[in-house]
């Protein structure tokens, strides 16, 4: 019995036994268990990073302090680790239960993450043409703001100067000029909400990236706004997660002129007088002097600029404010721009609700805009300036003219004499609300709201006798003032899913309603009763009271859209927009207009034949059609106007009548552009070289132009849709790695290049010139229309008087381009009909960057460049009368011709006139285009961690930056020492209008001259 009971159990023991190993195997092969760990990258632990089991919905994000839990994994199952801009990684379980990942930065660009309006995508997904910009980037180049940051670095968008002084503007045109008389400047988004300020409200240092739209298929999300491309501004914000963290930029720079503007000493100069013969000297000139009078006048320009920032945020939400200071001293004495900024943002997220706001303030004034050099530039150089004491005259009598002493001294003495100040006061407000749908995964509503408010005062004071030949010269004043407020109400509707882990869905829906209103007046007085008064309560003036031209307009934007986008297994990409937009400055009729938009992209790198391709790592062909609309014409076009006309009746008494100054324009409707852009974008030899290529080709119909009446009609002209122009241009950006060695010498480099042609196709009642505009079919919008120099009429040209009857040896030569007779001679003389169309666009435009870096230095250098085209420099030409041959006054320095020296460039002195100027003296302003820049060189140091630690930083910065070094292959500076880069809108720094064409044509003048800086600066983080 006991040993059947002992045989029994043991036999039990084995069936147990057997049992419990098979649950142990089973369980083993279906075990789900809960893996922890932590997911970092090469800066630390990263909040919202995705953890997925591979093949399954099962996933979740990483916490705040980048830790994770997930639970049911298998044994043998495999988790995926994927952040936006980092590598994916995969990791096989093997029965581990903590697991802790880094994900390596993403080489390739086309990982990148871009703002394509309304939202966001890694740039290999993107089927518009988009350009981009990092803060890192767009901070190697210390600026005012964003436009000259963004100069020559970014392709298919052509950014020139049109002024020097301190606080000025930048023009910013992308993919060329589409329009002849309506706006062709882009929109600018900030933060999601279409900006209606000033582009240099917005503080540099405060900037996330820049992104900017280009074609029509990108552009179309915001309709007739970004029909000029769109330039998308992303502020700085706070990270979910973070431990406050605080910054503080800081730079300090002196300026000094690049190159004095080129004119004659006092030895050129009597000898120029002797030779023209037609002016002796004035009471205060001697042949012995040799007076510099910029010298005279400029002084050490400075540039300071301070920024402190702070930035945070908890596991629900971030937060990020900060502050700035910024100033800009001329040259000039009294020449200066300030500027304070304010901005905040904060994000909040509550269960399924979402929430924000952000805030961009600006506080800026500017001093001396009307100070200028052209007067000095015209002084004698041999006119002295100074009395037998050793004082300076107030007024110094030259040749022909009589002239105010302005010197640096004279400047700083006038206190309260002059000012001449604007002060502008800007603030941006976006205030969001976001909330998930529940039930439908991916759906979510939001509503933006934009409160822009910006005002500008303006006010100008000149002293009795200042600035004027006579000292008795009675006071004058002027006030200007305008208010201008933007709302913006915006309803969206997202929706965003991923199924089977290939189809990507994204649908935008948008309904929004804009509406502008602003209005400004003018006061001006004269004998103002004390400088202490200076251009306050103008009332009290003893002299002339005006009231200038108010102006009041109102304007609103209603719009619809809806975008939706497909991806299927990141290989095949497909955007589709439609747009609707209704302007109230149209005709009644003519309001709406819809135009869609549709592109699409195929990464060829991810097809299953590319695998064993091992050279090429990315490879993405693009192409997208689409339309855009242009209402950028002022309100109430539509409508016919009246202007006053006052008729006296004695001495005293006047009445006030009104009469048509334009007609109305009842059928005006919406000028629109049809765009075809095709793209391809690559990345080879293991990414250290990337590239873009694109061609586009636009097409602007029904162009809202101002149309000439004959004079019989009473009125001068109408708005109607007349015309059409075109453009068409490829570009080319490449960037590559040289050198990759992490503890050694790192090389990068990088240039683009764009050639933008565009055309006017056609022009109002069929005509194919109008010479009054300057504009041709078949030519540029911005051509030149004037005589072509060939040369100067040499002794031995035996036909001098039949081209030129009356003219002389060593005048101009210009192009003659009427029939000859059989001896060769001209059948008539040189006259309107020779002129030519002279196209002042460039061949192509470009910029190139490079940098290296070893261990903690860093040496930098960007550089920008134009081939071909003209620059139009009023300083050679007849508009600045500093170039008349004739000693009236001073003369720019030039080869002029003698009997000694035929082979000059520059007509003999004393020749053939048109008014005070030599005969075709315009053609002497005309250089070519061509040159190469470098902007800046920087040479940094990063201090190490390790060295910072004990200090509680996290990074610190040294840097030394030089702004516009040199300058090669410029004709214009070979033949005046200075900037070949514009300076002036138009005849705005001449002494005359050559023609009012001139206005939309980037000129070089008599403004404060360009500068060379030596700027330091640091970097803090803590």
């Amino acid at each position: 019995m006991t040993n059947f009971l002992i045989k029994s159990k043991s036999k039990h023991f084995k069936h147990l036994a057997y049992l419990l190993l098979m649950f142990i195997i089973t369980s083993g092969v279906n075990a789900q268990s809960t893996i922890t760990g932590t997911v970092s990258d090469a800066s630390g632990p990263i909040p919202g990073a995705n953890v997925i089991l591979k093949g399954t919905n099962n996933g979740i994000t990483t916490t705040i302090d980048g830790t994770y839990s997930i639970n049911n994994i298998p044994t043998g199952g495999t988790l995926v680790f994927t952040f936006v801009g980092l590598k994916n990684k995969e990791v096989t379980v093997k029965g581990q239960t903590r697991i802790n990942v880094i994900l390596e930065q993403e080489l390739s660009t086309l990982s990148e993450v871009v703002v394509i309006g309304y939202g966001t995508q890694r740039k290999e997904a993107v089927t518009g043409s988009v350009v981009s910009m990092n803060a890192e980037e767009l901070r190697e180049i210390p600026a005012a703001n964003i436009s000259q940051a963004l100069q020559g670095r970014l392709t298919g968008v052509d950014i020139s100067q049109t002024s020097t002084k301190p606080g000025a503007n930048m023009q910013i045109r992308i993919r060329g000029t589409r329009s002849l008389s309506a706006d062709n400047n882009p929109l600018v988004v900030l933060d999601g909400v279409p900006f209606s300020g000033n582009i240099s409200d917005i503080n540099p240092n405060n900037i996330k990236s820049i992104d900017i739209l280009k074609d029509a298929s990108a552009t179309a999300i915001y309709g007739s706004r970004g029909a000029n491309g769109v330039i998308l501004v992303t502020s700085i914000g706070g990270k979910k997660g973070q431990k406050a963290q605080f910054t503080y930029n800081q730079y300090y720079g002196t300026k000094r002129v690049f190159g004095e503007y080129p004119l004659m000493n006092g030895a050129e100069f009597v000898k120029l007088r002797k030779l023209a013969n037609r002016y002796s000297n004035g009471t205060d000139e001697f042949d012995n002097v040799d007076t510099n009078w910029q010298k005279l006048l400029y002084t050490t320009g400075t540039v300071t600029s301070h920024d402190m920032g702070v930035s945070g945020g908890s596991e629900y939400g971030a937060y990020n404010y900060g502050l700035g200071y910024y100033k800009d001293e001329a040259v000039i004495p009294g020449q200066n721009y300030e500027r304070i900024t304010m901005n905040g943002s904060l994000n909040q997220e509550i269960g399924a609700f979402k929430f924000g706001f952000s805030t961009n303030n600006n506080y800026s004034v500017n001093n001396g805009n009307g100070l200028g050099v052209g007067g000095v530039l015209s002084m004698s150089p041999i006119t002295d300036p100074y009395n037998a004491d050793g004082s300076l005259k107030r007024v110094v009598h030259m040749g022909a003219d009589d002239a105010f002493v302005t010197t640096k001294d004279v400047l700083k003495g006038l206190g309260d004499k002059y000012i001449d100040q604007t002060r502008a006061f800007g603030s941006y407000n976006n205030i969001f609300g976001e909330v998930k749908i529940p039930g439908v995964e991916g759906l979510k509503y939001r509503i933006n709201l934009g409160l822009n408010f910006r005002a500008n005062f303006g006010g100008s004071y000149t002293g009795e006798g200042v600035f004027n030949v006579n000292p008795t010269t009675i006071s004058s004043a002027n006030v200007n003032s305008s208010i201008s407020t933007n709302l913006l109400l915006e309803n969206l509707i997202t929706y965003d899913r991923t199924f089977a882990e290939k189809h990507k869905v994204n649908f935008v829906g948008l309904y929004s309603n804009e509406t502008n209103n602003y209005n400004s007046s003018s006061f001006s007085a004269k004998d103002i009763a004390s400088d202490d008064f200076q251009f306050y309560n103008l009332r009290n003036a003893n002299g002339e009271i005006v009231a200038n031209d108010g102006n009041y307009t109102q304007g609103g934007l209603r719009s619809y859209m809806a975008r939706g986008m497909y991806t299927y297994d990141n290989k095949y990409m497909i955007t589709a927009t439609v747009r609707s937009d209704g302007s109230s400055r149209l005709a009644p009729g003519h309001k709406w207009h819809t135009y869609p938009a549709v592109s699409a992209g195929w990464n060829i790198m991810n097809e299953s034949f590319m695998k064993n391709v091992k050279a090429i790592d990315a490879l993405k062909i693009r192409v997208g059609y689409g339309e855009t609309s242009n209402q950028a014409v002022s309100p109430y076009q539509t409508l016919g106007s009246l202007a006053p006309v006052k008729y006296n009746f004695g001495n005293t008494n006047y009445a006030t009548g009104y009469y048509v100054n334009r007609l109305p324009s009842p059928d005006l409707g919406w000028e629109f552009s049809q765009t075809w852009n095709y793209g391809l974008d690559f990345a080879i030899l293991k990414n250290r070289l990337t590239g873009t290529v694109e061609y586009y080709n636009t097409q602007t119909k029904d162009l809202l132009l101002g149309v000439s009446l004959p004079s019989t009609a009473g009125v001068g002209s109408y708005t109607a849709n007349i015309g059409a122009t075109e453009n068409k241009g490829f570009e080319v950006a490449l960037n590559g790695i040289i050198l990759d060695n992490p503890n050694g010498l790192t090389w990068e480099l990088g240039v683009n290049i764009s050639a933008n042609k565009n055309k006017i196709v056609s022009l109002a009642s069929g005509q194919d010139r109008d010479e009054g505009n300057w504009w041709f079919v078949g030519h540029s919008i911005n051509s030149i229309f004037d005589y072509e120099k060939i040369g100067l009429w040499q002794k031995d040209d035996a036909n001098l008087t039949k081209y030129e009857p009356g003219g002389n040896v060593g005048m101009i030569k210009v192009k003659y381009t009427g029939d000859l007779n059989a001896d060769g001679t001209p059948t008539r003389q040189i006259g309107a009909a020779d002129r030519q169309i002279l196209n002042v666009d460039p061949d192509f435009v470009g910029g190139l960057n490079t940098r290296f870096t070893y261990k903690g230095f860093d040496l930098s250098a960007v550089g920008v460049f134009r081939s071909g085209g003209l620059i139009n420099s009023t300083l050679y030409g007849s508009g600045g009368y500093l170039n008349l041959l004739s000693g009236r006054r001073a003369n720019v320095k030039v080869d002029y011709y003698t009997a000694d020296n035929t082979d000059a460039t520059y007509p003999a002195p004393g020749g053939i006139q048109s008014g005070d100027n030599p005969k075709y003296g315009s053609t002497l302003g005309y250089f070519d285009g061509t040159y190469l820049k470098i902007r800046t060189i920087t040479l940094g140091y990063n201090f190490k961690k390790q060295m910072l630690e004990g200090l509680g930083l996290q990074k610190l910065r040294l840097y030394c930056t030089v702004q516009n070094p040199f300058v090669f292959f410029s004709d214009y500076n070979k033949e005046s020492g200075m900037d070949p880069e514009s300076n002036s809108l138009g005849n705005e720094n001449a002494a005359v209008n050559l023609s009012n064409n001139l206005s939309r044509i980037l000129t070089i003048g008599a403004n404060t001259p360009s500068t060379k800086n030596v700027v330091f600066g640091l970097n803090l983080t803590f």
